[in-house]
């Protein structure tokens, strides 16, 4: 029975946190999207730098939404880390959209706002699935009573990958 109570309550808490992250990320991608064809088209910056700007406001944005939201029960390991490598991580998830973009904007010649939105919406798919896992894995760290949960009960030492097993989702 207690089994299947930690079951429910560690999936119940997985849902949450998604939903929440979906959230944020919904917010931030009509900034993103929004801005990079406001900026490309109503603007008349270049496709790029319109991608890289909107990209800079709306991971903005998701950084305070999830740190201060989404992950607030997670632990802290100091704003300016978490600040910093939010950024870098993103930086890795802005290359899929700028190649698709630059591809379909400069390779195939696609230049209208249909060819644009279609390459960004493919490049933020995949750069999405990569945050996802990122953030958890090196920004939002598992709280650390979710990793003693993970052993309780048991005569054991924790062993060494605790806080991975305590998050299914981080896993390799």
């Amino acid at each position: 029975m207690q089994l299947l109570q930690r079951a429910y309550e560690r999936f119940a808490a997985i849902i949450h946190e998604l939903l929440k992250f979906g959230t944020i990320g919904a917010i931030a991608f009509v900034i993103d999207f929004g801005g990079a064809y406001l900026l490309a088209f109503g603007v008349g910056v270049g496709p790029l730098v319109s991608k890289v700007l909107s990209t800079v406001v709306a991971a903005t944005f998701a950084y305070m939404g999830n740190r201060f939201w989404t992950y607030r029960h997670r632990q802290q390991s100091g704003l300016a880390r978490e600040y910093i490598l939010f950024f870098l991580l993103n930086g890795i998830g802005l290359i899929p959209p700028l190649i698709t973009i630059g591809f379909t904007h400069y390779t195939l010649g696609l230049q209208d706002g249909l060819s644009y939105t279609i390459a960004q919406g493919v490049g933020v798919a995949i750069g999405t699935v990569f945050r996802l896992w990122s953030y958890k894995k090196w920004v939002f760290l598992a709280a650390p009573e979710l990793a003693e949960d993970a052993v309780e009960g048991t005569d054991a030492r924790p062993h060494p990958d605790v806080k991975a097993q305590a998050d299914p989702l981080t896993t390799p």
